[in-house]
């Protein structure tokens, strides 16, 4: 695996960055990293940009609409999701924040699962052993740490697959990712590190979390580290193989930095133009991880008009599929709350069901008083 040391800044790209596509969507090699898709599969990767995009903002809008309690928004942030996703074997297994839905995307979970969760109906919704895709995880960089261990677990059990564990920038500076580092490196677990650096840590920016690329940190720990353009759909992919096969092979862990930026708020309860420039935001959307990929592919005459009016469609369908299934989604049964706390039963659980059931009895009881019910 290719260690690339630099002393750029942490908030400088710098000379050593892997692209395969430039922001105006002109294809360039790379000594250590390549890649050749048919058309069908390039095709394929900017069907799942252009959905997942679109995905995002329906989010966002039934947020705006009541429907959602928040969300958190990835815009920006396509290539490095769905490069990363994609590079995912079949037995692989992520770990995610509460932003990955790209890598959900792309490991089959229907989007209307990821809205049960931001409405509160529902833990997450789908079975993390269908999809090798964990559950989200709000607590920042804990899944680190949960990825890590399942690693070692898989390392034991000789199943040949690696984990993948997505973070953000901000995550870097907690206790937990950095013990996750350590475990990995110690136990050579087959761990693939993916940090998305989109620049903020909330309204935080990187400069004043990190004195040094976030990639050199893998150093400090006895693993490589890599950096990425992380709005190249094509570099994340290749780069993400790579690292996924090194840690396969039994080499160990090693970081990614996906070098990116969130176009969007934080979250749908964040305003950005508070605390950073509106020139700054024109300047990444000049790279925009989608538009620069469709560039290429009529530039290399890989799709037509049919082709991206065809996508244009079913992101339309997908959207209604979004809206009246968020609506439709059930209010739960509230002692459903207790249900998968714990594979199995456990006392301090089963008190606590036990204490709200009679709370919500009581509850009845005194609407019925009350002549309410």
């Amino acid at each position: 695996m290719h260690v690339i040391v630099d002393s750029s800044p942490g908030t400088s790209p710098g000379p050593e960055l892997v692209q395969l596509l430039t922001p105006e969507g002109e294809r360039v090699e790379h000594p250590e990293y390549s890649i050749e898709l048919s058309p069908q599969e390039y095709r394929g990767l900017y069907r799942d940009l252009v959905l997942v995009r679109r995905v995002d903002a329906e989010a966002v809008a039934l947020q705006r609409q009541g429907e959602l309690g928040i969300w958190a928004s990835l815009l920006g942030q396509e290539a490095a999701q769905v490069g990363a996703g994609r590079a995912m074997g079949p037995n692989d297994y992520a770990f995610p924040t509460y932003r990955e839905h790209g890598v959900a995307w792309c490991r089959d979970v229907d989007p209307l699962n990821l809205l049960g969760l931001f409405r509160g109906v529902n833990h997450g919704g789908w079975d993390p052993n269908e999809h090798n895709f964990h559950l989200y995880t709000i607590v920042i960089g804990a899944q680190t740490l949960h990825a890590v261990g399942y690693a070692m677990g898989m390392q034991r059990d000789g199943s040949g697959a690696a984990v993948l564990a997505f973070f953000g920038d901000g995550a870097t500076s907690q206790g937990d990712v950095n013990e996750a580092f350590n475990f990995a490196g110690v136990y050579n677990a087959p761990v693939v590190f993916f940090c998305q650096n989109n620049q903020w840590a909330i309204s935080e920016p990187l400069e004043r979390q990190t004195r040094a690329p976030l990639y050199r940190r893998a150093s400090g720990f006895g693993f490589p580290g890599v950096r990425v353009d992380g709005n190249d759909v094509l570099a994340c992919l290749a780069v993400t193989r790579e690292a996924l096969d090194y840690a396969r092979e039994g080499n160990g862990p090693i970081l990614i930095e996906a070098f990116t930026y969130r176009m969007g708020a934080h979250t749908t309860s964040d305003d950005p133009s508070r605390y950073r420039l509106q020139s700054e935001l024109e300047a990444w959307k000049l790279k925009d991880p989608i538009e620069r990929y469709k560039r290429f592919l009529i530039k290399n005459s890989l799709a037509d008009s049919d082709f991206f009016a065809e996508v244009d469609a079913e992101s339309e369908r997908l959207a209604r599929h979004m809206r009246d299934g968020c609506r439709a989604l059930p209010d739960p049964e509230p002692l459903s709350l207790f249900d998968h706390v714990y594979a199995e039963g456990h006392p301090l659980v089963d008190e606590e069901r036990a204490q709200f059931a009679a709370y919500l009895s009581a509850d009845v009881d005194a609407t019925a008083e009350r002549g309410e019910g």
